[in-house]
């Protein structure tokens, strides 16, 4: 369930430039909290509509010499229910800056990233009808197709000297060449549609296993920048995925700092690629040859590989214990000549994502939850100092540049924006949504702490309704989190958005129990076999104290709210906790730990999480297992779950829903058959929460 740590995962470095120390950014500021979001005048609370009609930044990336940045604007036509990319750049030296849109987004361009010169700006595109990697200037004028491939690229990485291009192909990796592999997608009509299998995973996430590797191949660019000549397979006779299905990206995959090697994360898709967390770090000759593995002795993961910039180390990260996918992501740098490793942060009890060297090589910064809030950490290599640099809301993209901490920063009542700050100035160069904000009012919020479970400090976080009145008491939507190792923190969630709630008029409460990110590696291990005493301890320690402490939430008309983990949550509530809510919604959630043991396609995680296999540890699927108690299932439930969900089966929902129909509960199945474990098109995403507020809203009338 723990798909948001794979999408944390962050892209591989940039030369950083050498005036951006570690204590350059003193005082960062957070983006504008909620009463200075749409000023005084606010007209009317935030809908799931306003949501998914915001635009979206992402992707930003500075280019070498610090002044431009560019970045991937999503938009949504919601008429027809689509969204759209197009790269933006802003000049981060302007006193007053002024984002453009790029003229050969026209033709639909995603993904920007720099030449190292800066000549040139690379994109994606599928303008040509195929996806292809396309260049243009800081001008962004015209478009120059570099890739004219019979294949869909995927991810893709320009050398350092220019001169060559790595792009992800999905090929049969039996195949020769790749008109092999084109030939073989095109099955004649009326040919026979079985799918034979001999090993797992048959599906992953939320699409079935056909056959094809993404593999790594080198094509020479010619003067122009164009990609010229014979492809070379880098991962030739490898079995595996390169970048890693489904959440990988170029991350995943580094040139050598020489342009004459690759080293590529991946893992091997053998027999027990299902029950296997074991990523290795793998180096290979853009000339050919077997890939070499450089991190073996390590039976966990190993990903995320960077170079310094003089070449000298390979920094990466790694987790320690094998089928725990949730494990701490520890700084490690490997020296290249010798191959000697060592973690260089192991007293910094945070998990990093994306790391980055300074120019001088003697820092690496990093992404990391931390308590609340996802933050830039800068990290001495040679005494593992940790400091961080950015302050409340979330990080979820950064570049060092010369001239400061450029980040893609959001918090729970505002959307992404792109900052700057160098030590004396935190400013906006961006901002995007603003009219679309305006007369919109966002609820306050405010984090809170209270002992959980074995005396432990617990935060929550409290949003009020966004035309909150003192004195007045809120109908509650006590929101719970998936993961479970996840966290709903200081962020502008597009599926479980506190706003939408809070712009319904109701006060929202979310709690990060024990297993939640952000807290330390310990915190997070407290869930593993104890899904429902801990976590339940800490939801009910915290919807008290929440009570005691805010007035103005009616404890009398409150709803629990959850997907996947918290889905499940929901489910054991139903049967273990349900006297405080006159209402539940379980979005994607088990109802049966046993079943979910066998039918779920990455098995480590149901394994480790309960001690075992189902065979071996029967006790441990049992022990807090929902359908044991569906006996005292009383309150209304609302069933949501997504037909293309292979992380918790249809047959969970369905089950959920049959159990409460039998026993005469009220309750409704809202099923989205093209939708995933998340509901992520436009108008679905719309039903969903008009469905969920018609829900909220039929039981906690006053």
């Amino acid at each position: 369930m723990n798909a948001l740590r794979h999408l944390l995962m962050g892209s591989a470095a940039l030369a950083i430039a050498a005036c951006a120390s570690p204590g350059f950014a003193a005082k960062p500021k957070a983006p504008p909290k909620a009463e200075t979001v749409a000023g005084v005048h606010a007209q009317r609370g935030f809908t799931a509509r306003d949501m998914v009609t915001l635009d979206r930044v992402s992707d930003a990336h500075a280019s070498p010499d610090g002044r431009w940045i560019a970045y991937d604007l999503r938009t949504v036509d919601y008429a027809a229910n689509k969204a759209a990319h197009s790269i933006w750049i802003v000049d981060a030296t302007a006193k007053d800056p002024q984002p453009r849109r790029l003229a050969i987004s026209e033709g639909g361009a995603t993904g920007p990233r720099w030449s190292a010169d800066g000549k040139w700006l690379y994109f994606t595109s599928s303008r040509s009808g195929s996806d292809q990697v396309w260049r243009t200037t800081a001008e962004g004028t015209e478009a120059v197709q570099v890739t004219k491939l019979p294949l869909d690229v995927g991810a893709w990485r320009v050398s350092p000297d220019g001169k060559t291009i790595l792009v992800s192909l999905a090929v049969y990796p039996d195949c020769k060449d790749l008109e092999c592999t084109v030939k073989r997608n095109e099955k004649p009509k009326g040919s026979a549609t079985g799918q034979m299998f001999d090993r797992l995973m048959v599906r992953h996430w939320d699409t079935w296993a056909d056959g094809t590797n993404n593999h790594l191949f080198a094509i020479k660019l010619d003067e122009q920048g164009l990609a010229t000549g014979p492809l070379s397979d880098v991962m030739a006779g490898f079995d595996g995925d390169v970048p890693g299905k489904p959440f990988g990206d170029e991350g995943d995959f580094v040139f050598t700092p020489d342009s004459q090697g690759v080293v590529f994360s991946a893992k091997v898709n053998g027999r027990d690629a299902a029950w296997s967390t074991n990523f290795d770090l793998y180096w290979s000759s853009l000339n050919g040859g077997p890939a070499k593995n450089l991190t073996a002795a390590n039976k966990a993961e190993d990903v995320g590989p960077v170079f310094s910039p003089d070449g000298s180390m390979l920094a990466y990260r790694a987790m320690k214990r094998p089928g725990f996918e949730a494990d701490r992501f520890g700084v490690m740098v490997m020296d290249v000549k010798s191959g000697a490793v060592r973690e260089i942060d192991p007293q910094w009890d945070r998990s990093a994502d994306d790391i980055k060297w300074s120019a001088d090589g003697k820092t690496l910064y990093a992404s990391a939850e931390d308590v609340g809030q996802v933050r830039v950490f800068a990290i001495d290599v040679a005494s593992g100092a940790v400091k961080p640099l950015t302050g409340e809301g979330r990080i979820s993209g950064f570049d060092m540049t010369s001239h400061g901490l450029m980040t893609v920063r959001d918090n729970f009542a505002h959307p992404a924006d792109i900052w700057l700050q160098d030590g004396k100035h935190d400013v906006a160069l961006t901002h995007h949504n603003v009219e679309k904000l305006a007369g919109i009012g966002m609820g306050g919020y405010e984090q809170f702490s209270f002992p959980g479970w074995n005396g432990e400090t617990v935060h929550g976080y409290v949003v009020k309704p966004w035309n909150y009145v003192e004195g007045k008491k809120y109908p509650v939507a006590f929101l719970i989190h998936g993961g479970p190792q996840g966290s709903f923190g200081n962020l502008f969630h597009y599926r479980w958005n506190a706003q939408t709630y809070a712009g319904a008029g109701y006060a929202v409460v979310l709690i990060d129990f024990h297993g939640s990110t952000g807290y330390g590696q310990g915190f997070t291990d407290a869930i593993s076999q104890h899904w429902g005493d801990r976590p339940l301890e800490d939801l009910q320690k915290g919807w008290a104290y929440a009570q005691a402490k805010y007035p103005f939430l009616d404890g009398n008309r409150a709803c629990a709210l959850g997907g996947s983990y918290g889905g499940y949550m929901v489910n054991w509530i139903a049967g273990n906790w349900n006297g405080p809510w006159k209402c539940l919604v379980n979005h994607d959630g088990v109802f049966d730990n046993r079943m979910m043991g066998y039918s779920t396609e990455e098995l480590w995680f149901s394994e480790w999480e309960n001690g075992g296999t189902v065979w071996g540890n029967p006790a441990g699927y049992e022990k807090f297992n929902p359908v044991n108690h569906v006996d005292a299932w009383v309150k209304p439930e609302m069933v949501i779950q997504g037909g293309r969900d292979y992380r918790i089966p249809l047959e969970q929902g369905l089950g959920t829903f049959s159990a409460l129909q039998r026993k005469g509960v009220p309750s409704q199945f809202l099923y989205f058959p093209d939708e995933n474990h998340w509901v992520l098109k436009p108008k679905n995403s719309v039903e969903w929460h008009d469905a969920v507020l018609d829900w909220l809203n039929r039981w906690t009338k006053e």
